[in-house]
């Protein structure tokens, strides 16, 4: 189940992270070594992406980066156009979602689109696997992508 605290301000949902994944389900006790992350505002960094080049999430003073002045800024751009080309997924297009529909329809909106079909867990934005019942293909190849 997603919860509020891991949409990050730039819009990147924490719990389809690699690295937050890993530590849910427990990756190193499977034979795996992934970093591992309880998500932005859960470990008390305000956006991972965006902290260091913007004053206002430095400081914590906007809960969300469309509330600034400057967005999209260049560095939440960027940020969106790999992460569209590489994982299926655009900040933001959450960043407008969460705007639009507000958190909690985002909140379910994004749990029916990153559902894994076979048990019902959230898929990785990452890899596009389930780390519940993919791992397999994760020990194939530890870099796995949605290419591969």
């Amino acid at each position: 189940m997603l919860e509020e605290k891991l949409i990050a301000p730039c819009g990147m949902n924490c719990g389809l992270c690699i690295s937050y994944q890993a530590l849910h389900h427990e990756l190193a006790k499977k034979g795996f070594r992934k970093k591992t992350c309880v998500g932005c505002l859960p470990r008390s960094k305000n956006c991972t992406y965006m902290s260091s080049h913007c004053e206002l999430m430095k400081k914590g003073l906007v809960r969300f980066c469309y509330e600034c002045g400057q967005y999209p800024c260049s560095r939440l751009k960027s940020i969106d156009k790999r992460y569209r080309t590489k994982y299926h997924m655009s900040m933001l297009e959450n960043l407008e979602s969460i705007k639009t529909l507000g958190i909690e329809a985002f909140l379910a909106k994004e749990e029916e689109k990153w559902h894994c079909q076979k048990c019902g867990h959230l898929i990785c934005c990452h890899s596009g696997l389930c780390l519940h019942c993919d791992l397999d293909k994760l020990r194939q190849k530890k870099t796995y992508s949605w290419d591969d």
